[in-house]
């Protein structure tokens, strides 16, 4: 007997969070869907729109030594209509970095959701610094109105050896509230995407958890430095990432998209 298609799309839902077979009421689908939708939307504007509280991450993250900087997008708007200016400093936040030898710096951008922040970026950096200890630097950055490759001026401008970049990544309409890291070796102003390592869709939601996450992040800070490079040149390896090795350690130490 073949299987009744109810039954089948309800296991296909299972397995995805597309809204598929969602059925209908005469030549529409059925109001809770709508309804649904409209509440997702909802969400996804509002995280892109929402202003970051940055006193609420500063606090979770005291007493560590914090840096605050904003991108050249002088407002949230703007910021959303150039993404070229999220991209690079503002000139008196440049003039704020102190060039020193640092091994890993790590920046927190609200991106395109500051939900996402909020919720997992501080957790996530505690893990990666209970993975990486002496190799994580300070101070932790905190930056307003940025792009992934904000980092890359930041780091360049700390003399980081690599860069990781905690970001709220664009919502869609199944999650509002995804984050994204950015691993980049040796960091500087012009790196193409093509040269950082991305690890995304990050959330409680279905995506990766925060341990999970941080053992992909700290092999690939470990490996990328060890390589020195990042990028599609340094393929993860998935046993390492999870723990199932070594992931090459530096003797001694103790590893959707927003552009």
């Amino acid at each position: 007997m073949a299987e009744p298609a109810a039954e089948i799309w309800a296991r296909l839902r299972e397995a995805t969070g597309a809204r598929i077979g969602l059925g209908r009421r005469g030549d529409a689908p059925p109001v809770a869907e709508v309804l649904a939708l409209q509440l997702a939307h909802a969400r996804a504007r509002d995280a892109v729109h929402r202003a970051m509280d940055w006193a609420a991450v500063e606090a979770a993250l005291s007493p560590a030594p914090l840096l605050r900087v904003h991108s050249a997008a002088p407002d949230r708007a703007t910021y959303l209509r150039r993404p070229d200016l999220g991209r690079r400093l503002a000139p008196e936040a440049a003039a704020l970095l102190s060039l020193a030898e640092r091994q890993v710096v790590f920046v927190l951008a609200d991106g395109l959701s500051a939900a996402a922040v909020e919720a997992q970026a501080v957790p996530l950096l505690q893990a990666c610094r209970a993975r990486l200890g002496a190799l994580v630097a300070e101070p932790v950055v905190l930056a307003e109105q940025a792009r992934v490759a904000l980092g890359d001026e930041i780091g360049e401008g700390l003399g980081a050896r690599m860069v990781v970049m905690l970001i709220g990544e664009r919502p869609g309409l199944s999650v509002a509230h995804s984050l994204g890291a950015y691993v980049t070796h040796a960091p500087r102003v012009g790196r193409r995407d093509s040269e950082r390592n991305c690890v995304s869709n990050i959330h409680p939601q279905g995506g990766l958890g925060t341990e999970a996450a941080a053992d992909r992040i700290a092999w690939l800070v470990r490996e990328g430095l060890l390589r020195r490079l990042t990028g599609v040149a340094l393929k993860e390896d998935a046993a390492n990432s999870l723990g199932g090795g070594d992931g090459g350690l530096l003797p001694g130490a103790e590893d959707g998209a927003v552009r």
